[in-house]
């Protein structure tokens, strides 16, 4: 296998590559091999998820090839690792299969002077080299040894180099000591394995001290983010890379990296006077120490996003300070048309004349957004360059126009704005591309959600009543308040049945959960309980038959009821209920009570069960209150206190005013972590 690995590296012109195997029944892939790079700079992607926006991920899924030509494709790709390795290197990642089925994955890694596409010549390397570990991983698993992950992937050692006669060596080393300034080795891992003296005279460092240690380690004045960052694009990028960093107190000091295959050569130098105030590190817009603290921040405040407007939010609270941008908007298609669906820092007639434009309009937002590819624009004359009817309207300088890409296709664009001319170096172009990916995956998800938002609504606003029915001798008012968590739609119900001339049914309920499942299960329970009770059932058989129903159905959810007769003529009533809160009373006296209902089990468990009912005495200028648990339940509350407290508000209201009344209970209700319903019933003489 390591022959098998070496060898399709080394034919395909990569500097390293990564061996993923799939184990039987599983739904990740798993690193086993590691070829070129360190450990540690594979480490995040020890296991990647078959449903992972990853490339390894795809080309498995897939069964293709996918080949990533540079930094900015795989920020615009794959922005989640593009920000871990902001650096310039090309990569495929291939399919591992045998004539049985998928093995796993092999990704390979070429510098980043690597020619945009990959060649015919080495694309069939890679194939072949496939196939050849493919049927390697399906001859392990025949004879019982499977290649399987284990607590590290298997390093591969680097190619070992032309070995040195003794006279060769002395010369190579007179050559080292008689360079000016210092020189030292790392490793492929960073390690020093060679350091000469005048290296060590400009380090203030013991060479004991030095072999063998990581730079940032043994010298703390090195552990700075960019010192670490350069030896990474130097490993990855296989370029040279270079930093001028301070040692105390006032020593400046120049290294300049060469990578190769072996690990890499470093020359010190004194800094010329004044270097440090212009380091010799290639401009790479906002330091990885702010990027990645900003990219903590947006990831965490975007998995809480649940809107639309919620991502346009945390999106221009996060992106606008901490890449020191001015101005934002937010944009999509819709039927045909540019749809800006948020902005910051822009007036606002500047935005109602781009809104509603044709997908057909040669502007950057529009050209973007179709094309996926990002626009970057240092100054209004790079602008006006590609664009020639654009006009200088917004008072900025500098713009860049980034994709919005989820699941691998563009669905908008953002526009970052800049007072000042920018000049978007590489890095930054890349680190730019890369957040706007995790906005634009955070934006198809806050889309979803709103899509069935207001799914949910219509659905429920469909089966709650739009009316209550007029009945003489009756007055009724309702509520109903959406839970704040969700989907904001719940299971809550209520309804008001006209029987006859002098007959009335009342019934509320609750079925568990807060989706699309319980609203629909809720219509349910709504329809059969005014079907037998039209039919003229008393309230336990009311309950009894919806009960035979639900638990037919078996829905996987409970229901909560209490339904209720009212006898108009005679001022009587009877009710029974189903694991529901009890109605409370209020009397022609000002006097509430909550009333003695004997306990029933909830609907949907037990298909026989009985429910015993309640006769009561309901008088002109009583008060009936029907209520869903939202209205008393809350995290550390006592139910009997919050159902007392409800008593008292009932007690001191005007029952001549029904609504007034159900405001106030409304009013003074727990913070709406479910959802509530609420129903006030007095007769009339």
């Amino acid at each position: 296998m390591d022959t098998a690995m070496a060898a399709v590296v080394r034919e395909s012109g990569a500097f390293g590559g990564l061996l993923y195997v799939l184990p039987p029944g599983d739904d990740a892939l798993w690193l086993v091999m590691v070829a070129g790079v360190p450990q540690e700079i594979a480490a995040p992607w020890r296991r990647v998820a078959l449903t992972d926006p990853m490339p390894v991920a795809d080309a498995v899924r897939e069964r293709r090839l996918v080949w990533i030509g540079g930094q900015e494709e795989m920020a615009r790709r794959y922005p989640r690792p593009a920000l871990v390795l902001p650096y310039h290197f090309a990569l495929s990642a291939a399919p591992v299969a045998s004539s049985d089925a998928v093995q796993g994955g092999l990704v390979l890694l070429w510098p980043g002077t690597h020619p945009p596409q990959l060649s015919p010549g080495q694309r069939d390397v890679v194939e072949t080299g496939c196939r050849h570990l493919g049927s390697l991983l399906q001859q392990a698993a025949d004879s019982g040894d499977p290649v399987l992950p284990a607590d590290r992937p298997h390093t591969l050692p680097p190619p070992t180099g032309r070995a040195l006669s003794p006279d060769e060596a002395a010369a190579v080393s007179a050559f080292v000591d008689r360079l000016p300034g210092g020189s030292c080795a790392l490793d492929l891992n960073g390690r020093i394995t060679f350091v000469t003296p005048a290296a060590t005279d400009l380090l203030g460092a013991d060479p004991a001290a030095l072999l063998g240690a990581l730079p940032w380690e043994a010298l703390p004045w090195m552990d700075v983010p960019q010192v670490e960052d350069r030896y990474r694009a130097a490993l990855v990028s296989r370029q040279p890379q270079a930093f001028t960093v301070l040692r105390p107190p006032d020593a400046w000091l120049s290294f300049d990296l060469y990578p190769d295959s072996s690990g890499i050569s470093v020359r010190i130098t004194r800094s010329s006077e004044g270097a440090h105030a212009s380091p010799s590190v290639p401009a790479a817009g906002p330091s990885r120490a702010t990027v990645l603290y900003h990219l903590m921040h947006l990831a965490a405040t975007l998995t809480e996003a649940v809107g639309v407007q919620d991502v346009v939010e945390q999106t221009a609270d996060q992106l606008l300070p901490a890449l020191g941008a001015q101005a934002m908007v937010l944009m999509t298609a819709e039927d045909g048309r540019l749809k800006i669906i948020g902005y910051r820092g822009y007036r606002a007639e500047i935005i109602d004349r781009f809104d509603g434009m044709p997908l057909a309009s040669d502007i950057p937002g529009v050209r973007v957004l179709s094309t996926g590819v990002p626009g970057f624009f240092a100054t209004f004359a790079d602008l006006k360059r590609d664009y020639p009817a654009t006009v200088h309207e917004d008072g900025m300088a500098a713009w860049a126009f980034l994709p919005l890409i989820a699941s691998g296709r563009p669905i908008g664009s953002v526009l970052l704005a800049y007072r000042r001319p920018r000049p978007f170096p590489p890095g930054e172009r890349a680190v730019l591309t890369s957040l706007a990916g995790l906005v634009g995956q955070a934006l198809d998800r806050a889309r979803l959600y709103d899509a069935k938002h207001h799914l949910a609504h219509r659905l429920q606003s469909a089966l709650l009543p739009h009316t209550l029915p007029h009945v003489p001798g009756l007055k009724v008012a309702a509520r109903y308040l959406p839970a704040a968590r969700g989907l904001a739609i719940g299971g809550d119900f209520y309804d008001l049945i006209r029987l006859d001339e002098h007959t009335a049914g009342v019934a509320i309920g609750d079925v568990q959960g807060h989706n699309v499942d319980a609203a629909a299960l809720m219509g349910q329970v709504r329809t059969a309980v005014h079907a037998h009770a039209t039919v003229g059932a008393s309230p336990d058989d009311v309950l009894a038959r919806t009960n035979r129903l639900l638990t037919d159905l078996d829905p996987g959810l409970f229901t909560s009821c209490v339904y209720v007769h009212l006898d108009l003529a005679t001022h009587h009533a009877c009710l029974a209920t189903a694991g529901h809160p009890p109605p409370l009373v209020r009397h022609a006296d000002g006097r509430t009570e909550l009333l003695p209902v004997p306990p029933g089990l909830l609907l949907g468990i037990e298909p026989d069960t009985v429910y015993p009912a309640l006769e009561f005495h309901l008088p002109p200028g009583s008060v009936l209150a029907l209520y869903t648990d939202g209205l008393v339940e809350a995290p550390g509350v006592d139910l009997d206190d919050a159902t007392a407290a409800l008593a008292g508000l009932l007690e001191h209201e005007d029952p001549a005013d029904l609504d007034a009344m159900a405001d106030t209970l409304i009013r003074h209700a727990p913070a709406p972590g479910d959802d509530i319903a609420l129903l006030l019933i007095s007769p009339g003489d």
